[in-house]
C-alpha cells in the first residue's frame, strides 16, 4: 500500500498558532487512518481470493493467467493511488477546518438547515418570489395605477357634481335673501299699517261717545276688538321681522 497520512506532513502544515486545534486534527486524522486500514483489509483480501480463484480456473493457460493478474495489479496501483488522493483530500480539508472552526461550524450548521423541510420550502419560495417574471411584475404594476386612475375619476366625477349643487344652494341662498328682504319690507309696511289702524280705533273711540249711551257702549266694545286684534298682528309681524334680522338681513 502507498504510504498514509504522515504525522511529520500534519506538523509541517499547522502553524505555532493553531496548538490549540491539535488534539481534534490529530482525532480526525485517526479517524481517517481507520477507514484506510478497513479499506485495505476489506481489499487485499478479495484481491487475493479472486487471484487464486482465477489461477484455479486458467491453470491450462498461463498465458491468460498472467495477463489477468497483471491487470489485477493495474487495478490495485489504481485504488491505491485513487486512496492515496481520497485521503490528501481529507487531510487538506481537515486542515482547513482546523485553521477556521467559525466558518466550518457555520458551514454545517447552514447545511444542517437546509437539511430540514421547512427551511428548504422557505428557501424555495423565497427564491421563487425572487424570480418572477418582468412581465409578471408589469401586469400587476399596471393593473394597480389603473385601478388607482379609475378611482380618482370617479372622485373627480363626483366633486364636479357636489361643486355644482354648492353653486345651486348659494345661488338659491342668494335668492333666499333677496326674497326675505323683500317680504321683510312688506311685512314692515303692514306693521305700519296695524299701527294706522290702531290709531283710527282711538279715534272712533273718541267719536262713538258722542252717541247715546245703549248705541255708543256697542261701537265702543266692536272699536277695542278690532283695535286688539290689529295690535295682535302687529306684535306677529314684529316677530317674522326679527327673524329675519337674525339672518343678518337688515329690513
Amino acid at each position: 500500500m502507498v504510504a498514509t497520512i504522515a504525522g511529520s506532513e500534519e506538523k509541517s502544515e499547522l502553524s505555532p498558532g493553531d496548538d490549540r486545534q491539535k488534539p481534534w486534527m490529530e482525532y480526525g486524522v485517526q479517524q481517517a487512518r481507520l477507514i484506510q486500514k478497513n479499506l485495505e483489509e476489506v481489499v487485499d483480501p478479495a484481491i487475493k481470493a479472486a487471484s487464486t480463484r482465477l489461477s484455479e480456473i486458467l491453470s491450462t493457460s498461463s498465458a491468460h493467467l498472467h495477463m489477468t493478474l497483471d491487470m489485477l495489479q493495474d487495478m490495485k496501483s489504481d485504488y491505491h493511488a485513487f486512496e492515496d488522493a481520497f485521503f490528501g483530500k481529507i487531510k487538506e480539508g481537515l486542515i482547513i477546518a482546523a485553521s477556521k472552526p467559525v466558518v466550518t461550524c457555520g458551514v454545517a450548521a447552514g447545511l444542517g438547515i437546509l437539511t430540514l423541510k421547512r427551511p428548504r420550502r422557505f428557501l424555495y419560495h423565497s427564491t421563487l418570489r425572487l424570480f418572477l417574471s418582468e412581465e409578471s411584475l408589469v401586469s400587476r404594476a399596471d393593473a394597480k395605477v389603473k385601478d388607482l386612475r379609475q378611482s380618482i375619476e370617479l372622485m373627480k366625477a363626483e366633486s364636479e357634481k357636489l361643486e355644482k349643487k354648492a353653486l345651486q344652494a348659494e345661488e338659491e341662498m342668494r335668492r333666499g335673501r333677496t326674497k326675505l328682504r323683500q317680504a321683510g319690507n312688506q311685512i314692515q309696511g303692514v306693521i305700519r299699517s296695524a299701527y294706522k289702524i290702531e290709531r283710527k280705533a282711538r279715534g272712533l273711540k273718541d267719536d262713538v261717545g258722542e252717541l247715546p249711551g245703549r248705541q255708543a257702549s256697542r261701537f265702543r266694545s266692536q272699536v277695542s276688538k278690532l283695535a286688539s286684534e290689529a295690535k295682535q298682528e302687529r306684535n306677529v309681524l314684529m316677530k317674522e321681522v326679527s327673524k329675519i334680522n337674525n339672518h343678518g338681513i337688515s329690513v
